[in-house]
């Protein structure tokens, strides 16, 4: 891949979330680790609800759909080749844990998908950030050990996707005469990846197409997008970015507020600190930089908990992971989209809660109006 970005950037692409873990009008947990209250689990996680959940995004004009992976998730190969009988253009984002399952046979699993799917298939790279859901899952590598298996599982997968045969001898994985048979050269797999540690950003540099960021202030993001550009040029590639982000939009900024002030009040102060602990013997650079930006502390309501304009971190109180919100007018929210998107952010992976309702809001009120600011602001 060039060193240098395309002259002409791309349309932003929209994303939407599968709340693989239970679905409802309260932010909750994404793992079995974590507890989750009876109000963000209202909804079952059943094939007819996500299905759901799936059309109102195709139909809203979302890209692709992200299926998460982790214990307390169904398995996101499994929902996504189900879902892919319920809808017709909308890909999926299949997260996977690197380093759980072979590389060939994670190749043999999305070479399939992709042939019986249309090339309805993108891929996200998970190293796992918390040590607890690791050895439950039986992997007991250190932080940089597992970053530096995720380099060589990225490695090989890319190159069996991309219909070459593989011999890899590496510290993790050892590989003799590995290829696909007819693999379905047709439909690239682009590979997405998170990891905000330094070990992390060596491997995005490498082998990522596009690094995904979870929702911080502008400043930020603008500081890591201007560390990784030098890192990924070094090895002459080009990285595109991608934020995850969850949105509260109403017709009114009053109302929008009102609703994240909903939320907060209906948090469990027993929950929060029970979140706050496990969060704080995790490993993860990134959700160490989520929990900063709210110290794990409610005090002060809603407005205290604002962290840059129409960024609310009052979600990251209970959620691991992406616990920000853009919270505003429709207009607002595709504003600070757009202020986004001009830092370099290409790709956007979006929530709400529920997410078959905030589908259908957000791609209908407010991507419209993100749409119609990047062509204006694209214009010479």
């Amino acid at each position: 891949m060039p060193a240098h970005a395309p002259a002409t950037r791309p349309d932003p692409l929209l994303h939407w979330f599968l709340p693989t873990g239970g679905d409802g009008l309260d932010p909750g947990g994404v793992t079995a680790v974590q507890g989750r209250t009876g109000a963000a689990v209202s909804r079952a996680a059943d094939i007819g609800y996500l299905a759901q959940v799936a059309k109102a995004a195709e139909q809203a004009g979302f890209t692709s759909l992200l299926a998460p992976v982790g214990l307390g998730c169904v398995d996101p190969w499994i929902l996504g080749a189900a879902l892919t009988q319920h809808t017709s253009t909308i890909g999926f984002l299949i997260a996977f844990r690197a380093g759980f399952t072979s590389p060939t046979l994670l190749a043999q699993q999305a070479d399939a998908f992709r042939r019986f799917a249309g090339g309805r298939l993108r891929l996200n790279v998970v190293t796992g950030g918390d040590p607890a859901e690791q050895r439950a899952y039986g992997d007991q590598l250190a932080h940089d050990d597992r970053y530096a298996r995720t380099d060589e599982v990225m490695a090989v997968l890319r190159d069996l996707l991309d219909g070459r045969t593989v011999d890899h001898d590496g510290a993790h994985l050892r590989l003799e005469n590995a290829a696909l048979v007819a693999p379905s050269l047709g439909h690239p797999v682009p590979l997405y990846f998170g990891g905000a540690s330094p070990a992390a950003e060596q491997v995005a540099a490498r082998r990522a197409d596009v690094q995904l960021l979870w929702g911080e202030p502008p400043s930020a993001l603008r500081e890591r997008i201007e560390r990784l550009r030098p890192l990924a040029a070094a090895h002459s590639r080009h990285l595109r970015y991608g934020l995850r982000l969850h949105v509260i939009a109403r017709d009114t900024a009053a109302e929008a507020w009102s609703e994240a002030g909903r939320i907060l009040s209906g948090l469990d102060p027993d929950a929060v600190a029970a979140s706050q602990r496990r969060f704080a013997g995790m490993d993860s650079t990134g959700q160490a930089r989520m929990t900063a930006l709210h110290g794990g502390r409610a005090e002060g309501g809603t407005a205290a908990l604002e962290v840059s304009p129409n960024l609310w971190a009052g979600i990251g109180l209970v959620r691991e992971g992406a616990g920000t919100a853009l919270v505003g007018s429709h207009r607002e929210v595709a504003e600070r989209l757009a202020e986004y998107w001009e830092l370099g952010i290409d790709e956007f992976i979006l929530s709400g809660y529920p997410h078959l309702e905030e589908a259908y809001r957000v791609g209908e009120q407010v991507a419209p109006l993100f749409r119609d600011l990047v062509r204006r602001a694209a214009r010479p």
